[in-house]
């Protein structure tokens, strides 16, 4: 195995932030390929403070980084229209969260544009959500598709990454 190929990271913790469900997904790249490790959802009670529920969320995460013990995160880029300046301040709550608590694991964290992961797993950056989710099933051999679709989302972020460094060990 090469410098390049023992660097890449073997474990990938993808992460669709919000504040209602932060949907995750840890895959692991193999030699045959990649496969499932644990997927499924954070979600803080909604009727709580703002602090409150970032706590939780903080919280669920820890317990997810501990139990998956990923060599990286990677996490969707904040995307919002500037008609929803509340929701993006929102998001950026929940990011940062996500941010903290794996520095706080020492896991290293990057970032993948919704347009970018579509693209990765359909070819195109336009796909809608059921292509996505049908792709996520497909290269991950799974049997149904991930529910909700914040752990296909979460899922396809892993994926997408892993595509991307697959093509960086390439060249």
């Amino acid at each position: 195995m090469s410098s390049t190929e023992a660097s890449a990271p073997a474990r990938i913790l993808g992460i669709d932030p919000a504040l209602r469900v932060t949907g995750y997904g840890a895959i692991e790249r193999t030699a045959r390929g990649v496969r499932l490790i644990e997927a499924g959802i954070v979600s803080p009670r909604t009727d709580r403070a703002l602090e409150d529920r970032l706590h939780e969320l903080h919280r669920g995460i820890s317990e997810v980084l501990a139990q998956t013990r990923p060599d990286i995160v990677v996490i969707e880029e904040l995307y919002t229209t500037y008609k929803n300046p509340m929701t993006a301040i929102l998001m950026g709550h929940a990011r940062g969260v996500m941010c903290l608590a794996s520095a706080q694991a020492g896991v290293p964290v990057r970032t993948l544009g919704h347009a970018h992961v579509k693209r990765a797993l359909t070819g195109s950056g336009a796909a809608r959500k059921e292509q996505v989710n049908s792709m996520v099933t497909r290269l991950l051999n799974l049997r149904t598709a991930p529910k909700p679709n914040d752990v296909s989302d979460a899922l396809a972020i892993a994926l997408a990454f892993s595509n991307m460094t697959d093509r960086v060990l390439a060249y």
